[in-house]
């Protein structure tokens, strides 16, 4: 029998028309969108017209993809497809907590605003850049991050592939370094150096944040990007310090097979997850739901042996 954790999408994998057909298709991920909207007007149409300039804007990517996210997750979820555990890559990790019930909808809605504004404000303020290391070892990448001023590892994709945050200034000898080392950098097109200390403010701001929402324990198992491990009992210091900490990826996919878990699915935008997952354990089971006929196609395969 299948052992499922759905796997939410994260900032990047945004593009003009996502959700639109779980909205027309699935009542349950319709009334995500509709909250949405009622909270912060025009999220839909964004998500289904908006311009790929205008969804790459942190202020707008985040609540986007987070509805996104969230509406492929209860569309399955309504259709009797029930995960044993959920983790989510940086941004999708604020879906998953919602989808798992530490956020009410509106609250982790709420949250995911002022996610992106603290963020957009911490990256004007502290200008950062992101390069994708390929080819060579996170010790490899750790070693050469050690000799600038301001450069960290922050991604923890998978084998051969770390992703670097530092400033905009060491990005091009950085990536001159890498390429003598033997391997690839490749520059990243966002707007600040995430999942590092260029986002100390914003954490900062965000630990305040969520001193004035109500949350509870989470009702299945929500690995967090900062430990790799199922959420404790601090959630709210988890969650804060994500933004300006290292997502293990690679290590929280490794724990969850560990843990039983044999089917992933994404949820959201993008592939982006699952061909990490591939990369990780090429005997895992994965799919991704990002419209209807994708979650059809989910049913058709797990229905009738759901976990």
């Amino acid at each position: 029998m299948d052992k499922i954790a759905f796997v939410f999408s994260g900032q990047g994998a945004q593009y003009p028309g996502m959700g639109k057909d779980l909205y027309a298709k699935n009542t349950a991920a319709k009334l995500i969108f509709k909250t949405a909207d009622s909270i912060r007007p025009n999220t839909s149409n964004q998500c289904f017209n908006g311009t790929k300039d205008e969804l790459s804007e942190t202020i707008n990517t985040q609540p986007c993809v987070f509805c996104v996210d969230l509406a492929a997750a209860e569309c399955l979820k309504s259709l009797g497809i029930i995960p044993s555990a959920v983790a989510g890559f940086s941004l999708g990790e604020t879906a998953a907590l919602t989808f798992s019930g530490v956020f009410s909808l509106e609250s982790g809605f709420n949250f995911v605003l002022k996610r992106a504004e603290f963020m957009q404000r911490a990256a004007e303020n502290n200008p950062g850049a992101m390069a994708a290391v390929l080819k060579l070892s996170a010790e490899t990448v750790e070693k050469l991050c050690s000799s600038y001023e301001k450069a960290y590892p922050v991604n923890y994709n998978c084998k051969g592939q770390t992703v670097v945050a530092l400033s905009k200034n060491e990005l091009e000898p950085f990536c001159q370094k890498v390429k003598e080392s033997g391997g690839r950098a490749v520059p990243l097109a966002v707007s600040g150096g995430f999942h590092s200390p260029f986002m100390d403010e914003a954490a900062e701001k965000l630990y305040k944040e969520l001193k004035k929402i109500k949350i509870n324990k989470p009702n299945i198992p929500i690995y967090a990007n900062l430990t790799s491990e199922p959420y404790g009992e601090n959630i709210a210091l988890t969650v804060s310090k994500q933004v300006n900490h290292p997502v293990y990826w690679e290590k929280t996919i490794n724990n969850m097979i560990k843990d039983g878990i044999n089917t992933f699915i994404e949820v959201g935008p993008g592939k982006t997850l699952c061909g990490l997952i591939r990369k990780i354990s090429p005997q895992v089971k994965m799919y991704n739901v990002e419209t209807f006929s994708d979650v059809e196609n989910v049913i058709n395969e797990l229905g009738g042996k759901i976990c």
